[in-house]
């Protein structure tokens, strides 16, 4: 039995093993109470889409921390706004923001929304006019997903050919009156050249309006898209972006892009009409208000009115006396001068007509929306507007099949490597090889728990840079231990007894481990902070387990040898001890815990 001395001079392994036993049974149980049995999966294992994109700014100080964190913040809340959970948004490096997406959801709708990343304008409609196909071809049948604008909670305001009223009272014009732009170029075709178009005309209006509201009489169907547009620039499109308008294809991919370049002053745009399967072109006005002027907007659902879907949105200070400006000009046009255009990174998203003039800072699209439309219309309004413009510069898509075999690839290497070290350890240090085998354990429960707690709380995901490094972490476990079993041998080689060995063996080992731990960690940190992307889920991993590995040499493995030590099968070197003096090749006979020197030994100087 162990004196009080002894029992000091140990120190009190028994409380260690508990502390570490409390420690490692409360993490599991925390693990099975949230219901977080499993670690996150990163997407090059679980399968799904990164998107890198790329910061760009003319003036290089607007590229800062502040105006990243702004971006990430906001892209965050337009992927989630997509329905795409578990989706990652974070920084890397100075002007990188990385996204990543796992499969399931409308990861597709997600993307697109990743990559128009550009200022969201309130822009007037000039001119409108279909591209690429024959006009009088276009399908006149049900109304569009847009509406209306109006200042009610049953007013409207659509992705096409909708229109606008303020929120509060009840929309005036039936939003079934609202059409796709196309719809309403097609329908003025074939109206009565004698009519002409008033702020509320339906969709047999005229398709084109002087700036100042007079209505020029409808063509007759025969003309020809080029007959049309001339019909419609006539007098109509101011004279800086004539020309610009004319020439402008948007059925050609390569004449698709952001044509957005000076907020006060006109621009062209394009749209497509998803039902018609057709290419508008814009010509718009000077930008009325800015994107980063909607406070809130959000897709409802209309049940007083049995409306359907509808977005409402409302408009800070600035916003709404902009908008009220606006509105009330546009209610005095002519269709389509009637019509204000969102567009969010050269695209028009949605181009609603206004009956009258929206105050009070909040107002309601509507139309014969669907669910995912008007959540998408939403989603832009709401998370529109970015600090900064961003090149989508890379997109890598991973199959749930080919992360699978990467997980599985990894956990396979893991199990033989783990393998490896407990054969090793079994035949080289017999009976103390059982020693680190259990050390091996703990760490393998804790590094697990933990990264299951930290996938729920903090959405740490495991990648396959994160599962190198946890294979990496098993080699440094277990060197921790040999430098200590190597330690105790030594003295055991020098005619010390276990016991004694055990306690002068302790301290240089745990300096040499410490130092050993300190350098990996530090290597750990470094690589963390100056990497990117999936790089740091290797140093993250490679971090944690080193602390781990303190942890669990200081309260597992030395309190654990102190305990065997004083048991005979280890105390006495029983040959498969792996503490067998004769093995060792100790000096005989061992006696005490020094050897004394002769007699007639000569004395040092």
């Amino acid at each position: 039995m162990a004196t009080p001395k002894s029992r000091q001079r140990d120190g009190y392994p028994g409380r260690a093993l508990a502390l570490i036993l409390v420690v490692t049974v409360g993490l599991v149980a925390l693990m099975f109470g949230t219901g977080v049995k499993t670690p996150r999966l990163g997407i090059d294992l679980a399968g799904g889409t990164s998107v890198t994109l790329t910061a760009k700014s003319d003036d290089k100080a607007a590229i800062n921390k502040s105006n990243m964190d702004i971006a990430t913040g906001i892209i965050q809340k337009r992927v989630n706004g997509m329905g795409v959970s578990e989706a990652e948004v974070q920084t890397q490096g100075d002007s990188n923001i990385i996204v990543n997406i796992p499969n399931g959801g409308d990861k597709q709708a997600a993307i697109e929304q990743i990559g128009t990343t550009a200022k969201l304008y309130f822009r007037p409609v000039v001119a409108l006019a279909p591209t690429g196909v024959d006009p009088s071809a276009l399908n006149t049948g049900s109304p569009s997903p847009s509406g209306s604008a109006t200042p009610s909670a049953g007013a409207s305001a659509g992705a096409s050919g909708a229109s606008a009223t303020p929120s509060g009272k009840a929309s005036t014009a039936p939003s079934a009156s609202a059409s796709k732009a196309g719809r309403a170029v097609s329908d003025a075709l074939k109206a009565d050249p004698s009519a002409s178009a008033s702020p509320s005309a339906t969709a047999s209006g005229s398709a084109s309006a002087a700036p100042s509201g007079g209505a020029t009489p409808s063509a007759p169907t025969s003309m020809s898209p080029e007959q049309l547009t001339a019909a419609l620039t006539q007098g109509t499109v101011p004279a800086d972006v004539q020309q610009q308008f004319a020439a402008l294809d948007c059925s050609k991919p390569e004449q698709r892009k952001d044509y957005q370049t000076d907020p006060k002053k006109n621009a062209v745009g394009c749209s497509y009409d998803k039902e018609q399967g057709v290419w508008y072109k814009f010509a718009l006005g000077p930008v009325a208000v800015n994107g980063s002027d909607v406070s809130k907007a959000s897709a409802l659902f209309d049940t007083q009115r049995a409306g359907g879907w509808q977005v409402d949105l409302s408009f800070n200070d600035n916003g709404s006396k902009a908008f009220a400006s606006t509105t009330g000009a546009l209610a005095t046009q002519a269709s389509p001068a009637n019509q204000f255009a969102i567009v969010l990174d050269g695209k028009v998203v949605s181009h609603p007509y206004v009956s009258q003039s929206i105050t009070g800072g909040s107002a309601t699209i509507s139309g014969s929306f669907s669910q995912e439309d008007a959540k998408g219309l939403a989603n832009v309004l709401s998370y529109g507007a970015l600090p900064l413009t961003f090149d989508m510069s890379d997109v890598t898509t991973v199959s749930p099949q080919l992360g699978g075999d990467q997980l599985q690839a990894g956990l396979i290497a893991g199990a033989i490597g783990l393998a490896l070290v407990v054969v090793y350890s079994l035949v080289y240090y017999r009976g103390l090889g059982l020693v680190s085998i259990a050390g091996l354990l703990v760490s393998a429960i804790l590094t697990y728990a933990i990264m299951c707690l930290l996938g729920g709380s903090i959405g740490f995901a495991l990648n396959l840079p994160a599962v190198c490094g946890a294979i990496v972490a098993i080699g440094i476990t277990a060197d921790s231990f040999i430098v200590y079993f190597e330690r105790i041998r030594d003295e055991v080689r020098d005619g010390a007894p276990l016991r004694p060995a055990v306690q002068r063996a302790w301290p240089r080992a745990r300096r040499t481990i410490l130092v050993s731990d300190f350098v990996s960690f530090l290597c750990a940190a470094v690589l963390y902070v100056v990497s990117v992307g999936k790089v740091q889920g290797f140093a993250f991993t490679l971090g944690l387990t080193t602390l781990l590995d303190i942890v669990v040499i200081f309260l597992f493995t030395k309190p654990l040898i102190t305990l065997l030590a004083r048991r005979k099968f280890f105390a006495n070197g029983h040959p498969w001890s792996g503490l067998d003096p004769k093995r060792l090749g100790a000096r005989p006979p061992i006696r005490g815990s020094r050897r004394r020197p002769s007699a007639n030994a000569p004395k040092e100087a």
